[in-house]
């Protein structure tokens, strides 16, 4: 299967969940245009009250809709958007991704890819429980974070639900995915 983009989500105000819409448009080193997430520096409110000049690395959210399934069979109900992410995406191991890998997003937008999303509380308040079902852990014990991943838009465009997805992994030596 041909990874692809499973739907786009945006929201103008500081809240959990996203609303899906037939399309988004990213604009280099901003975001999402619309999104409340959208900037240069920092717009997440626990990250703007530490330094408001950090550079925002997380100007995009994006999901594998493989988690949505693997919720619903442990009897979540979780709809695009609602985890807060940008793009949803299909048929690609995002979290498996290292560090700088650029997601081609249908004709022209580029998201470089920055970290894993650090899950928050606010995620147990949507559903009781989903905070422990989006954490796991390793072979090793160490903890793996499963809800998605950020990046920065380096090239923007339009981006629509059944629209491509492409990986072009960094030069090695790969650096895996860490939290930002």
């Amino acid at each position: 299967m041909t990874p692809r983009v499973e739907a786009v989500s945006l929201s103008p105000v500081h809240g959990f969940s996203k609303e899906p819409q037939p399309e988004v448009r990213l604009l280099a080193g901003l975001g999402v245009e619309g999104d409340a997430h959208a900037g240069r520096t920092v717009q997440h409110r626990s990250r703007v009250a530490q330094d408001p000049d950090q550079p925002n690395l997380r100007q995009v959210h994006l999901i594998h809709a493989e988690l949505l399934e693997e919720l619903a069979g442990q009897g979540f109900t979780v709809r695009p958007g609602d985890l807060g992410e940008n793009v949803l995406t299909r048929g690609l191991d995002l979290l498996g991704l290292p560090t700088g890998t650029r997601l081609h997003l249908g004709g022209e937008a580029v998201v470089e890819v920055t970290g894993l999303r650090n899950p928050c509380g606010q995620i147990d308040a949507f559903q009781p429980g989903l905070l422990a079902a989006v954490l796991g852990r390793d072979e090793h014990g160490g903890l793996v974070r499963k809800a998605g991943v950020m990046g920065v838009v380096l090239t923007g465009g339009v981006v629509r639900p059944g629209d491509p997805v492409r990986a072009e992994l960094p030069p090695e030596p790969h650096r895996p995915l860490e939290r930002v």
